[in-house]
């Protein structure tokens, strides 16, 4: 827990640093940790910037345990920079079912106007009662409190992409829509698979996304394609990602993990998931779809090699196609390939697909292929499975009330 502190103590100050005045933060954390965390906030923004510690509470099934209830809350602590007066903040509405739940909420009777208006008499304060519209209350909607029950991800959701810290949009959107306008600027610092990204381009804020590895950042621009199109490409800039074969050599020399997963990332794979040094030759997978609907998933897969490369690392790959049952097998090299390692790969054969196309069955691509637009050959496919899609955004914008509108 100290480490843990001790790493989020100048991130947090940072943050304190770049955000404005009218803004707001927003930390997530387990009970386990909520007490430290709110102790830290207190030091960096001030007990005065603190605004609700919010429950995040979720269903599930209950177990029998031996020493403690079952827990189904996350926290999630909310302060403002400024003064409260100052604070951006939309207060959050859940629109009512309809005039018969507000009324049984409520518990007060219902008088008409001689205009035949409904009505019930609401406290101002003061001793005052005011009438309070039926009409104007269930266009408001019922304000929330500081405990959101709101379902997590299950296995089946067609929002999970299969990242393990995925949050729901819906949580998301409560957050954003309270804190921001239109227009406003969103900042992630851990932004995971781009969840708050993906929400504040849907409800037309500009956003800032940070994370520390590449197969984040490349699940990130996949999502956003599959939701808002490929041109959405066009709208952001990403930071940090190598553009030139120099740049990969110092990224595989300063971490070849990471190296390994953004080239992997250049051809829509995913990381095979097996521990360091236990990849069984198989550095990442991508799979697909060449015949009609209901037919057999194929799958292509990579061995990454950042370092010097011969023809015992075709020879392998070859080996591991043929035990895997892949369609095809890539190896992507930082080195441009010896004729032998080309003679190699052709001596593979080729994978004839359904389409009676054909396709080398082992091949070898080089960043500076990867970095040139060069991909893999392959059958023309009805569906890329490497990661889950996500669906179709609607995007909503927000009318004079700060009601949202699917467009």
């Amino acid at each position: 827990m100290l480490a843990y502190l001790a790493m989020m103590a100048p991130r947090l100050i940072e943050l304190r640093r770049v955000l404005k005045p009218t803004g707001s933060i927003y930390l997530h954390c387990d009970p386990t940790a909520s007490h430290y965390l709110k102790m830290l906030m207190d030091a960096v923004f001030g007990p005065g910037s603190f605004r609700n510690e919010i429950i995040w509470h979720y269903s599930g099934w209950n177990k029998k345990l031996m020493a403690s209830f079952e827990s189904r809350t996350d926290i999630l602590l909310f302060y403002g920079k400024g003064k409260p007066e100052e604070q951006m903040f939309n207060s959050y509405a859940h629109p009512w079912a309809s005039v018969d739940e507000y009324v049984k909420v409520r518990k007060q009777k219902i008088r008409t106007e001689d205009d035949g208006r409904q009505y019930v008499l609401s406290d101002a304060g003061g001793g005052k009662r005011v009438h309070r519209y039926l009409d104007e209350a269930i266009a408001t909607g019922a304000y929330i409190d500081n405990v959101w029950d709101i379902d997590k991800l299950n296995n089946s959701s067609k929002e999970r992409l299969g990242y393990p810290t995925q949050k729901p949009e819906v949580l998301l959107e409560r957050i954003i829509k309270a804190s921001s306008n239109e227009g406003d600027v969103v900042l992630d610092p851990f932004c995971g698979c781009g969840t708050t990204i993906a929400v504040a381009e849907r409800l037309n804020r500009r956003w800032i996304g940070i994370d520390i590895t590449y197969r984040a950042v490349g699940l990130i621009k996949y999502r956003l394609r599959d939701a808002f199109g490929d041109g959405i490409a066009q709208t952001y800039q990403t930071v940090g990602e190598p553009t030139t074969v120099q740049d990969a050599e110092e990224l595989a020399a300063s971490d070849p993990y990471q190296f390994q997963a953004w080239a992997l990332g250049l051809v829509e794979a995913r990381e095979a998931g097996q521990k360091k040094g236990a990849d069984k030759g198989i550095d990442g997978r991508l799979y697909f779809h060449d015949e009609a609907e209901g037919g057999k998933t194929k799958q292509v897969v990579f061995s990454v090699k950042s370092g010097g490369t011969g023809v015992a690392h075709v020879r392998d790959l070859r080996g591991v196609v043929e035990r895997e049952g892949a369609a095809l097998g890539v190896l992507i090299t930082m080195q441009e390939p010896t004729r032998p390692m080309r003679a190699e790969a052709a001596g593979a054969g080729f994978y004839d697909s359904p389409w009676r196309t054909k396709h080398p069955r082992l091949q070898i691509l080089t960043v500076a292929d990867l970095l040139g637009g060069k991909g893999i050959d392959m059958p023309q496919t009805r569906d890329l499975r490497t990661f889950k899609k996500a669906p179709k955004a609607k995007r909503k914008t927000e009318d004079t009330q700060g009601k949202l509108i699917e467009e």
